[in-house]
C-alpha cells in the first residue's frame, strides 16, 4: 500500500505542475517517486512520513542526488518524493499553494515566496553559490565594458541571473535596453544548444551547462566569471548565492523532527557530491537523475557547480547581504520588500 500511495502522490504532483502551466514539453517537471522502503525495526510511533520535495535540474538539485538514491534504496529517515523541473516558474505556483513541503529554488525567489505567502515559506539553507558565466563564441569580450552594444542571450528572467547581470552591468555604467540588449530563453538547455550550434555569440549561462557547451564547441570560451564581477561590484560586501532550500512553515510546525532529519541527510548528500574522492559515483548519480546527460560531462561539471550546504547564522549573513544588494537595485527582485527576521530558519 505504501508503494501505491507513493506512486499516487507522485502522479498528483505531476498533474499539479501541469495545471500551473508549462511553457513547453521540454520543460515539463518530472517526478522521481521513492522505491518501497526496506523493512524498518522502528516502532510504529516512528513510522516514516511522505515528504514532497521540488528542485530545479542543475546545481540546485545536484546536491540532492545521493539523497535521491538513498531514498530509492529505503535508507532515509522518511519517504522523499522528488519533483525535478526545468525552470523556476514551473514550481512557483505549487510552492505558494503549499503543494511541496521543501524546495530548492533560486535564492532571490525564496524572498519573493516569503513575501507572497505572508511568511509561510522560510529559508532553511543555501545550497549553491555563484555558477554564472558570460561565454562567448569568439574572443572579443575581455571585460564588462566590452559588452556595450552587444546582445546577450540569457536564461533566468525574473530570477537571480537577470538581477545579478543587471546589477553588474549598471555598476559598470551600462544600462540594459540602452547600452546592452538582453534576450531571454526559457531553459538552460535551449540556450546551451544555441551556443553549441554557433547560433548565439554571447550568453550568460550557469554550470553545468557551460561545461556542456565547451565540450561540444571548441570555439566557445568563458569570457567573464560573473561571481568575480559581482564581488568587484559589491566591493566584497555580499556573496553571490544562486540557490537555496526553502521549507513550508506548516511542515516546520507539524513535522519538526522530519525537517531536522531531512536537513541532516541533505547536508550529508551535498558533502558526498562535493568530495573529490566520490567524483565517479557522484557523476553516475547526476546522470541517473537526468540532470546531466553524459558521464564525462558530469565529471567535468560537478567541481565547477559551487555546491554547498550553509545553514544558521552564516546562511543568514550571506543571504541577507545578497538580498539587500538586489533590493537596492530593484525591489521587485526580492518580491517588493526585504524579508524580516522570521524569514530565516535557524535550528535550535
Amino acid at each position: 500500500m505504501k508503494k501505491i500511495l507513493a506512486i499516487a502522490i507522485a502522479l498528483v504532483l505531476v498533474l499539479s505542475i501541469t495545471a500551473c502551466g508549462q511553457k513547453s514539453s521540454s520543460s515539463e517537471a518530472s517526478s522521481v517517486p521513492p522505491s518501497q522502503p526496506a523493512p524498518s525495526s522502528e516502532p510504529a510511533s516512528a513510522e516514516k512520513i511522505d515528504v514532497k520535495i521540488a528542485a530545479l535540474k542543475g546545481p540546485t538539485a545536484m546536491g540532492m542526488v545521493k539523497l535521491m538514491d538513498d531514498t530509492a534504496n529505503g535508507k532515509t529517515a522518511n519517504n522523499y518524493v522528488f519533483t525535478l523541473a526545468g525552470a523556476p516558474d514551473e514550481l512557483v505556483g505549487s510552492i505558494i499553494k503549499g503543494e511541496y513541503d521543501i524546495a530548492a529554488v533560486p535564492t532571490n525567489l525564496s524572498a519573493t515566496l516569503y513575501n507572497k505567502t505572508q511568511g509561510k515559506v522560510k529559508l532553511a539553507a543555501l545550497n549553491t553559490m555563484g555558477v554564472l558565466y558570460v561565454v562567448e563564441n569568439g574572443n572579443t569580450i575581455q571585460s564588462i565594458a566590452d559588452l556595450k552594444g552587444k546582445t546577450i542571450y540569457s536564461t533566468g528572467k525574473g530570477a537571480t541571473p537577470e538581477f545579478a547581470l543587471n546589477y553588474v552591468l549598471e555598476k559598470n555604467g551600462l544600462k540594459v535596453g540602452t547600452d546592452v540588449t538582453v534576450e531571454y530563453k526559457t531553459e538552460h538547455t535551449e540556450l546551451a544548444n544555441m551556443l553549441a550550434a554557433g547560433q548565439a555569440e554571447i550568453a550568460l549561462l550557469p554550470q553545468p551547462f557551460v561545461t556542456s557547451v565547451l565540450m561540444q564547441n571548441e570555439k566557445v570560451r568563458i569570457a567573464l566569471d560573473l561571481t568575480k564581477e559581482w564581488d568587484t561590484a559589491t566591493k566584497g560586501e555580499s556573496g553571490l548565492t544562486m540557490g537555496c532550500i526553502v521549507v513550508q512553515q506548516k511542515f516546520m510546525d507539524e513535522h519538526p523532527d522530519a525537517l531536522k532529519a531531512f536537513l541532516e541527510e541533505y547536508k550529508t548528500s551535498a558533502a558526498f557530491i562535493t568530495d573529490s574522492a566520490n567524483l565517479d559515483a557522484a557523476a553516475e548519480l547526476v546522470v541517473k537523475q537526468n540532470i546531466i546527460p553524459k558521464l564525462p560531462m558530469a565529471k567535468k561539471a560537478i567541481p565547477q557547480c559551487s555546491i554547498v550546504y550553509v545553514e544558521g547564522d552564516e546562511m543568514k549573513k550571506i543571504a541577507s547581504g545578497f538580498l539587500k544588494v538586489l533590493f537596492d537595485a530593484n525591489p521587485q527582485s526580492v518580491g517588493g520588500k526585504l524579508p524580516d527576521e522570521n524569514f530565516y530558519y535557524i535550528a535550535q
